[in-house]
């Protein structure tokens, strides 16, 4: 018990938290932004195919 309430005391620990807590939010970020771009890419390769289809098909 004793070494739970130093713990709790401790700069280092709570530094640790913040640290993991930052950590946390840039990881949310990066997944959001790769799922932004794998969107946009998907939906450019998408235009692609259609307009490649229809150069295909004009006379």
């Amino acid at each position: 018990m004793n070494k739970i309430s130093g713990l709790m005391r401790s700069t280092r620990a709570a530094t640790a938290v913040e640290y993991g807590l930052i950590l946390a939010l840039i990881f949310i970020g990066l997944i959001a932004a790769v799922g932004n771009v794998a969107t946009q890419a998907g939906d450019m390769w998408t235009d692609i195919s259609s307009h490649s289809g229809q150069a295909m098909n004009h006379p």
